[in-house]
C-alpha cells in the first residue's frame, strides 16, 4: 500500500514548549500535534518539520510532513478539528497532499527569522519581546548586518557542540527596522544553524549599544569561533516567520 504525504502549516507561540522537536523529559510542539493527528485519524502519525526552533522560539508559519494510509478526504474540516482540539498557543493553517517524495526539511528553498526588541516597557509585549532599556544604535547595527551578505561560513555563530556537516548559509536578507516602540530584525537565508540568529542579534546589538565597533563583525566572521561572537539574544524574541518550497512539490 502506497502511503500519501501530506504537509501540515502551522503557527506557535513557544513559549511553554521546550521547541519543536519531541524530548524525552518535556512537552514539545511536535508531541503535542502528533498526539492529537493520531488521534483524530486513528493512525499513529509520526511529524517531520521542516527544522528545530530551541526552548521558547515562536513560529508564524511552520511546516512538517506526515504519511497516511488512506487519502484525508476533507482537509478543511481536520484543520478545524484540530484547531478545536489543540490548546490556543497552537494554530493550524492548513493540510496540503504533496508529492511522495516531498520533504518538509530538505525541499525547503528560504527561511526567514524575526528577532522582536521592545525599547519601552509595554505589558503586551513583555512576554513576546525581548525589552531592552536603552535605544540601541540602529544605524550602525544595519550597517554590521550587511557584512553578513558578503560571506557564507557561520561558523563563528553556531553551537560549539554541534554535528553539522557544513556551516555555510546563504543569507539573501539582513536589516534592523524601526517600527513604534518595537525593534525588528529580519533576516533570510536558505539554511540557520542551531542558535546563528540569536547570536546574531547578540553581536549586533553590542555593536549597536557601542560596545564594539562595525569591523569588529568582519572579525568575528573571520575567527570562526563561537567565543569571538557576542551573546546569545534570549529566545522568547525570536520567530520563525516565513518558510518557502518549490511549488511543484504540492498536488492540490
Amino acid at each position: 500500500m502506497e502511503l500519501k504525504r501530506y504537509f501540515i502549516e502551522l503557527a506557535y507561540n513557544g513559549s511553554s514548549y521546550h521547541g519543536w522537536q519531541r524530548q524525552p523529559n518535556a512537552i514539545s510542539v511536535q508531541q503535542v500535534l502528533e498526539e492529537a493527528l493520531s488521534k483524530l485519524i486513528r493512525e499513529s502519525i509520526i511529524l517531520l518539520g521542516a527544522g528545530r526552533t530551541d526552548t521558547g522560539v515562536h513560529a508564524l508559519q511552520m511546516f512538517a510532513h506526515f504519511d497516511v494510509s488512506q487519502e484525508i478526504a476533507n482537509p478543511k474540516e481536520l484543520v478545524f478539528l484540530l484547531n478545536g482540539f489543540l490548546k490556543a498557543d497552537i494554530a493550524i493553517k492548513g493540510i496540503r497532499r504533496v508529492k511522495p517524495n516531498a520533504h518538509a526539511r530538505f525541499d525547503a528553498i528560504a527561511r526567514d527569522y524575526e528577532y522582536h526588541i521592545s525599547t519601552a516597557k509595554d505589558p503586551f509585549h513583555a512576554p513576546l519581546h525581548y525589552y531592552l532599556k536603552n535605544q540601541p544604535d540602529v544605524d550602525l547595527m544595519n550597517q554590521a548586518a550587511k557584512i553578513l551578505l558578503l560571506h557564507e561560513d557561520f561558523q563563528c555563530f553556531s553551537r560549539t557542540n554541534t554535528d553539522v556537516k557544513t556551516f555555510l548559509c546563504n543569507i539573501k536578507k539582513a536589516e534592523w527596522k524601526q517600527e513604534g516602540s518595537s525593534l525588528v530584525f529580519y533576516i533570510c537565508a536558505n539554511r540557520f544553524l542551531r542558535n546563528m540568529v540569536r547570536a546574531i542579534v547578540g553581536t549586533l546589538l553590542e555593536i549597536g549599544c557601542k560596545k564594539r565597533e562595525v569591523t569588529d563583525m568582519e572579525k568575528v566572521i573571520k575567527s570562526k569561533d563561537r567565543g569571538e561572537a557576542g551573546f546569545s539574544a534570549p529566545a522568547h524574541g525570536l520567530y520563525l516567520s516565513r518558510i518557502e518550497y518549490p511549488q511543484n512539490i504540492f498536488m492540490d
